[in-house]
């Protein structure tokens, strides 16, 4: 909502029509002899050759699947393979003219592409640059493997490195190119441009996306290509990957060198089959993939249809469209026709498709049809074609019988290093900017207006009597967090932040107000309100080397990027054998007053999933130490803030926030108050009402409550609840997610192992309860409350003499509420 774009009501009123470019439908029509002015007799051998490769690796891998066994080499194979025979000229052709610089994404049937862009890597680069690459990836491991006996150049080396190193990845070797972790539908090498495969489908749709806006943001050479099955356009990332890439601002907010479209083809591997539908005629109405192009934006993303069974006229469409993308006019849509022989895996029977349509296909085989025109046009001799087949035959024997063979290629050593993948999960570094060079920012921070605000802000909430200073003249909350990122958008000129709303509005509740005068559009911007392509795009941009901070405004919304939170943003770092480093930090807001779809705590569901930091800090100190730290890693952190407290002031920290820069370790509770007859632990801002309660207790009952502030759910240090809960034998754990199935329960369970000799009663839960979140007049009968506390004491810890409960906490209750699901 840029103040600058007048939206007249005169022009959109006016009436019209639309009218859609032409899109090119299998337009190539050049023969061998025409291209030989643009190819060398070696080039288009190296095709050849290319498609060759591809073919035995996936009929190798097919061929173990379904009878245990290549060329006599027994082996069984219990991992998947999703395999991509029929489809080698669309792999190459996309390939061919893409360098290093060059990102693609796959999908889970993506061996051919991450082989054919290996080779064209391979083919690009000098000896020098390639042993660069061989020597320094995981100190040499696989090159010291393949290069025992090799005799031939540098680039026959390189094949032998690429083969094996892909190979014993799927077969989860710890000599894999991602230690074994990644597998078949995950493997990738990043120094050939190679990013991760996706077992998701459609994946790669946001992700490649984020991939692309790093390159935008950051000026750096190359394009990304989305390599995508053409089901996949049935997938919600791909639509939002595809509207994200497409946005206006590009074209009309963003300045300077940053002005244009994001550098992207969306590569549609289109094969006709979505696992066992066929998607033209049956489960899609797009008739040509193509088509879609003319509905996300003006110049229909430059779509074309190329017959990707022919390689030269792939080739032609990628010369062409990256042509389209150094002149900042992406992003390109293109359709690539092809045609997959085997089944979704090998234990698919294609059962849902005729012999005669699949005979059909293969009589026009990419690869037997291009070698034929190689023949017939005088390039080379039927004789050649076939001792290029045999020496791949040779190089595949050789690499599966290095990748079976447990002394060279072993698995993981779970025995000996049981830790060793949890060791993984985390990278646990400490880095002020992920590139060293200038950041770029509209004036010194010293001069923007919020950050001279905040200097007479009182950082401490009461003053010297303890009588709280007024809301206005607090350091608040959302103030804790704004100093944090402004500080690392001044140390950190990749960090880039977005979301709904994230710009002219100061972002959502006014914690960004400050950041618009501060940064340029292309370092804080307004995203489609697309929350799987906000955190998708986000990842791909921290998996290229940059630092991101994407917000979904509501807690709620998570469920709309939920296989981005809890599918790809936990898993690529351990998946990559700690190749890739995800320095996301997701802001979430926690809400209240506005019912059932936007006032949950989802918390639990974050925390459940390895891979992800999960913090929820409630105050301005914490908060400000808390950011700081999320900014200063490069994990992946879900960040949750409550709209209820966005405003308070620092109560606890008693020499206020300070201005200079501080962290505060994540994993650390702190106590808020200390006591000695019962601990309350609390997850959010359930803290104040924790506070409130222990005011009662000690007025009214004369006990004295320790509070805690769990402040990180994940990772999380139990020794001082344990010390607390052995100086005083009783706990509370409370916070507002439901309480069935919440961390709560967790903390509960833990602490009742760690300290079941210091207990005198066990561990009380005190949650929300399991209903909808009701309006804003009932959320009292729904969130945790101060009698609650109490209450909850009285029946199940010990009683309070006295008192008269207003809820009912007790046995037959819990039993009563557990058999209704409520």
């Amino acid at each position: 909502m840029p103040k600058s774009q007048f939206i007249d009501p005169v022009e959109v009123r006016k009436p019209g029509s639309i009218q859609f470019k032409e899109i090119p439908v299998n337009q190539y029509n050049k023969s061998i002899e025409e291209e030989k002015a643009n190819f060398s007799n070696d080039q288009f051998m190296d095709i050849f050759h290319d498609m060759a490769l591809i073919r035995e690796f996936e009929t190798m891998l097919n061929l173990i699947k379904t009878k245990g066994e290549y060329e006599g080499i027994e082996y069984n194979h219990p991992g998947p393979a999703h395999l991509s025979i029929g489809q080698e000229s669309a792999a190459v052709g996309m390939a061919y003219h893409l360098g290093v610089e060059d990102f693609i994404f796959g999908s889970h049937r993506s061996h051919g592409e991450i082989l054919a862009k290996g080779m064209s890597a391979i083919h690009k680069m000098s000896d020098d640059q390639l042993m660069d690459v061989m020597t320094n990836f995981f100190d040499g491991t696989i090159l010291n493997i393949v290069k025992e006996g090799h005799e031939g150049n540098v680039k026959s080396l390189a094949r032998r490195f690429l083969i094996y190193g892909t190979l014993a990845e799927i077969f989860a070797r710890e000599t894999g190119f991602n230690k074994g972790l990644g597998g078949s539908m995950h493997a990738f090498f990043t120094p050939f441009g190679v990013y991760p495969n996706n077992a998701i489908v459609g994946g790669s749709g946001d992700i490649a996306v984020g991939a692309a806006l790093f390159k935008k943001v950051n000026q750096k050479d190359g394009i990304v290509v989305a390599n995508i099955g053409d089901a996949s356009m049935a997938c919600g990332p791909v639509w939002e990957g595809l509207t994200f890439a497409s946005m206006d601002q590009f074209e009309q907010l963003w300045e300077g060198a940053y002005k244009g479209g994001l550098p992207i083809i969306f590569n549609i591997m289109n094969n006709q089959y979505g696992m066992g539908g066929q998607t033209c005629g049956e489960t899609m109405g797009y008739d040509i993939a193509a088509r879609i192009g003319a509905g996300v934006n003006r110049d229909s993303m430059h779509a074309e249809r190329v017959d990707g069974y022919n390689p030269l006229a792939v080739i032609d469409a990628y010369k062409r469209k990256m042509e389209l993308l150094k002149d900042k006019k992406g992003p390109v849509l293109l359709d690539v026709l092809t045609y997959r022989y085997s089944g979704h895996s090998p234990s698919d029977a294609s059962s849902y498709r005729s012999k005669e349509e699949v005979e059909a296909w293969e009589k026009q085989d990419c690869i037997v049809s291009y070698g034929k025109e190689l023949v017939d046009n005088g390039v080379t001799k039927e004789t050649e074609l076939e001792n290029i087949k045999a020496d791949i035959v040779e190089l595949m024997k050789y690499a599966m019988k290095l990748a079976i063979d447990e002394k060279v290629s072993p698995n993981m050593d779970m025995e000996k290093y049981p830790e060793l993948i949890g060791d993984m999960m985390f990278s646990e570094e400490s880095v002020d900017k992920m590139e060293d060079r200038e950041v770029e920012v509209n004036h010194p921070m010293e001069e923007n207006p919020r950050v001279k605000q905040l200097t007479k802000k009182e950082r401490f909430a009461f003053d010297a009597n303890g009588k709280p200073f007024s809301k206005i003249k607090q350091y608040q909350l959302r103030d804790g967090i704004f100093e944090a990122v402004v500080d690392r958008f001044y140390k950190d000129p990749t960090l880039v932040a977005y979301g709904e709303e994230n710009r002219d509005w100061g972002g959502a509740f006014a914690t960004y107000r400050g950041l618009t005068e501060a940064l340029p559009y292309n370092r804080l911007f307004n995203s489609p309100i697309s929350e799987a392509s906000i955190i998708g795009t986000a990842i791909g941009y921290a998996m290229c080397g940059g630092r991101v901070i994407p917000e979904i405004m509501y807690c709620d919304f998570l469920g709309r990027c939920g296989d981005e939170v809890f599918n790809q943003m936990p898993k690529w770092q351990a998946m990559s054998g700690n190749v890739i480093k995800m320095p996301v930090v997701v802001r979430v807001s926690v809400g209240s007053k506005y019912g059932a779809q936007h006032s949950q705590d989802w918390t639990s569901l974050v925390a459940h999933i390895p891979g992800l930091k999960v913090v929820f800090p409630v105050t301005p100190y914490d908060a400000k130490g808390l950011m700081n730290t999320a900014l200063q890693g490069t994990d992946p952190v879900i960040f949750f803030e409550s709209q209820r407290i966005y405003d308070i002031g620092e109560q606890f920290h008693e020499g206020g926030v300070p201005e200079e820069y501080y962290e505060i370790p994540f994993g650390e509770p702190d106590v808020k108050r200390e006591g000695k007859d019962i601990t309350i632990l609390t997850i959010g801002a359930t803290l104040y009402r924790a506070l409130e309660a222990a005011d009662k207790l000690k007025e009214e009952y004369g006990m004295e409550a320790e509070v805690i502030d769990a402040r990180s759910i994940v990772p999380f240090n139990y020794e001082k609840v344990i010390e607390s809960v052995k100086k005083t034998g009783r706990i509370i754990i409370s916070g507002d997610a439901n309480s069935r199935g919440s961390f709560l329960n967790d903390m509960a369970r833990n602490i009742t192992e760690l300290a079941f000799d210091e207990l005198d009663a066990p561990p009380v839960v005190v949650g929300s309860r399991n209903w909808i979140t009701p309006a804003y007049e009932l959320e009292e009968y729904f969130f945790p409350q101060v009698d609650w506390f109490l209450d909850a004491i009285h029946e199940k810890i010990v009683p309070l003499k006295g008192h008269v409960a207003k809820n009912n906490f007790t046995n037959a209750e819990q039993i009563r509420r557990n058999k209704l699901g409520i």
